[in-house]
């Protein structure tokens, strides 16, 4: 979800401002998905060449990374973990008989046999190795032209490990980024130098300070992880019909059971500590004008989705782009100042202009379409409004 919105606000960036050209920076700071945009953009990848690989997902060209690869059930983390469970079982046992321990006492001793995550990533570095190897772009952080710095966790001190850094930087990006973005719970901790890392999200959630320190004059920062605001109208879907989606009713977070709960979760647990930190890096670095692009924190769409759905990650890459654009307009005269200290102004040819679109989206759905959705809705409402008759019969 965030290397998606990132792709969509960074093209409409790309196009709107004018003297900045976002391949050619001097520093770049990844976390988490974001290593997967600032390692592309460090090896000259623009906004629509990453659109192109990680959104279009078009078959016939070289440069492809598939979110479907994310998916891949980790095995051999299974296969490790299996192996121990007989004899940690008979500890258990043991200890839960001849030992006389608590049921709960003696089922501690199976921890260790649950895997660390689900899914595995060792997919990612090796296809991103295949990418950064092509020609013009390297997989070694001593060989770019700019400085890239890609944060992962360690999890044995929970430090932050700032990979391209002088002493980490004979890692391959390749691994960094499969390091920062490897989320406890779905992905196992990587194994790097005899050391675990996990998502450098864990520790803060900009790691900006490292760029900072160098004494930037302009940080452009892209959020793309906000709490969800699901308020929602007290009218039902059947009575909005014909209101736009983004103004209908939208599901409470708990309806959507523990992954949405997780979500919203971290969700809040990142949008807090960056909003301390934002605050900590303006009385800091008074001199560096600091620009944050986020979602907007009551837009459904970026919430309410199925990342892995090709169509729907073109819908969610051509709504970034378009939420962007319309955040640009709103801020022109603020934002435009800012950046004029900085040589750059914002095209507003460009941001006025409809009939841009980032990604050439399918036909709107056809009136048996349209008439299946309502019938759906209908079908929502009915059922929501029959369930205190029925927990009364029952």
């Amino acid at each position: 979800m965030g290397a998606i919105y990132e792709i969509g606000a960074l093209c409409a960036l790309d196009e709107a401002l004018e003297g900045l050209d976002l391949t050619a920076l001097h520093h770049y700071v990844g976390v988490s998905a974001g290593g997967f945009i600032a390692a592309g953009l460090a090896n000259g990848m623009s906004p629509r060449e990453l659109c192109a690989s990680f959104i279009e997902n078009d078959d016939r060209a070289s440069d492809v990374f598939d979110p479907s690869w994310l998916m891949v059930p980790a095995y051999g983390e299974f296969a490790r973990r299996a192996i121990m469970f007989p004899g940690l079982a008979a500890s258990a046992l043991w200890r839960g008989t001849l030992g006389r321990r608590s049921l709960t006492h003696s089922l501690e001793r199976l921890g260790p046999s649950l895997p660390t995550g689900i899914f595995s990533n060792d997919l990612i570095d090796r296809r991103l190795a295949l990418l950064f190897s092509r020609d013009g772009r390297t997989n070694d952080f001593r060989k770019l032209k700019a400085q890239l710095t890609l944060v992962a966790t360690n999890l044995d001190t929970g430090e932050a490990a700032p990979f391209g850094r002088p002493g980490w930087d004979h890692v391959p990006i390749s691994k960094a980024v499969q390091a920062s973005s490897a989320l406890p719970g779905l992905f196992p901790p990587v194994e790097i130098d005899a050391h675990y890392f996990v998502d450098g999200a864990l520790k803060k959630t900009l790691h900006a300070s490292v760029a900072l320190d160098d004494g930037i004059d302009l940080m452009l920062c892209l959020n793309p992880l906000v709490p969800f605001n699901s308020t929602e109208s007290t009218a039902a879907k059947v009575m909005q019909g014909g209101l736009p989606r983004e103004k209908r009713r939208i599901p409470r977070i708990v309806d959507g059971g523990l992954p949405a709960v997780l979500s919203q979760t971290f969700r809040s647990m990142i949008h807090s500590r960056m909003e301390l930190g934002m605050k900590h890096y303006e009385r800091a670095y008074p001199k560096t004008d600091i620009v944050l692009i986020e979602p907007d924190h009551r837009d459904p769409e970026l919430y309410l989705a199925n990342t892995f759905s090709y169509g729907q990650r073109r819908q969610l890459a051509e709504h970034a782009y378009q939420t962007t654009r319309a955040m640009l307009r709103s801020r022109r005269t603020s934002l435009g100042t800012k950046l004029a200290r900085h040589g750059i102004s914002l095209r507003g040819d460009v941001l006025d202009d409809p009939r841009r679109h980032l990604v050439a989206l399918r036909k709107p759905p056809t009136r048996i379409g349209r008439a299946i959705v309502s019938l759906q809705e209908v079908m929502e409402d009915l059922g929501r409004a029959m369930q205190p008759a029925l927990e009364r019969a029952r």
